[in-house]
C-alpha cells in the first residue's frame, strides 16, 4: 500500500475532483457530498490534531486548530506543503507515530483506516489513543451488495495496476470498531465521518 499511494502522488486529487480517470465516471451529487463533508470537518472543535495519513492535504486544509501531519511519502509530503503552509509536517510510519503520550487533543485520519487489516487496525487504534484523547475517521460508506472488505484493483494514470484493500463500512460498524462515538457526517454516496472520544 506505501508504494502504492507513493506512485499515486500526483494524481491522488483526481478522486477528489473529477477528474483523469475519474472524469468520465457517473457521480451525481459528488462534488456536493464532498462539500458536505469538508464542512463536517470544518465544524469540528478546533484541537491541536494529528491528521495520520495526510496524503496531499487535500482534506489537511479543513482541519480546525494547530495541525501536524504525517504521512510516510515525500511525494505526498512534498504537495501538502504547499496546500497547507501553516501546518506542520512529519514523515514517518502511521502505525509506529513518532510522538509522545498525549501530545495531541485529537488525531484524524481520511481514508487511510479503510486500508487496514486487521493486525493494522489494531495497531493504529493503539497508537492514536495513546497519543490523544479523541479520534476522527473519515472513511467509505457501504452501500448495496458491496462486500465489507476486498482487495481491488487500482490503475494509475501511467497503467500500473496494484492490489489495494479496502474496508467499507456502515455508521455503526464504524463507531462500534472505534470503541463507541458519534456519527458527525453520511452522505448519500460515499462518506462516513466518526468522532470517538
Amino acid at each position: 500500500m506505501k508504494a502504492y499511494y507513493h506512485a499515486r502522488a500526483l494524481e491522488y486529487d483526481d478522486c477528489w475532483l473529477g477528474r483523469g480517470r475519474f472524469a468520465e465516471r457517473d457521480r451525481p451529487g459528488w462534488h456536493e457530498e464532498v462539500a458536505e463533508l469538508m464542512a463536517a470537518i470544518e465544524a469540528l472543535p478546533p484541537a491541536k490534531t494529528l491528521d495520520v495519513a495526510c496524503g496531499t492535504g487535500f482534506v489537511t486544509k479543513h482541519l480546525p486548530g494547530e495541525v501536524t501531519a504525517l504521512d510516510q511519502s515525500e511525494a505526498m509530503l512534498e504537495i501538502a506543503r504547499e496546500r497547507v503552509p501553516q501546518a506542520a509536517f512529519v514523515q514517518a510510519d502511521a502505525l509506529d507515530l513518532p510522538f509522545a503520550d498525549g501530545e495531541f487533543e485529537r488525531v484524524f485520519a481520511s481514508y487511510f483506516y479503510c486500508h487496514l487489516e486487521e493486525p493494522e487496525r489494531v495497531r493504529f487504534l493503539a497508537e492514536a489513543r495513546r497519543v490523544a484523547p479523541e479520534l476522527v475517521i473519515s472513511a467509505t460508506r457501504r452501500k448495496g451488495d458491496r462486500p465489507p472488505a476486498h482487495y481491488e484493483e487500482r490503475i494509475l494514470n501511467d497503467g500500473s495496476r496494484w492490489e489495494v484493500f479496502k474496508r467499507y463500512f456502515l455508521p455503526d460498524e464504524l463507531v462500534g470498531e472505534l470503541g463507541g462515538g458519534e456519527l458527525l457526517f453520511q452522505g448519500e454516496r460515499s462518506f462516513l465521518l466518526v468522532r470517538s472520544p
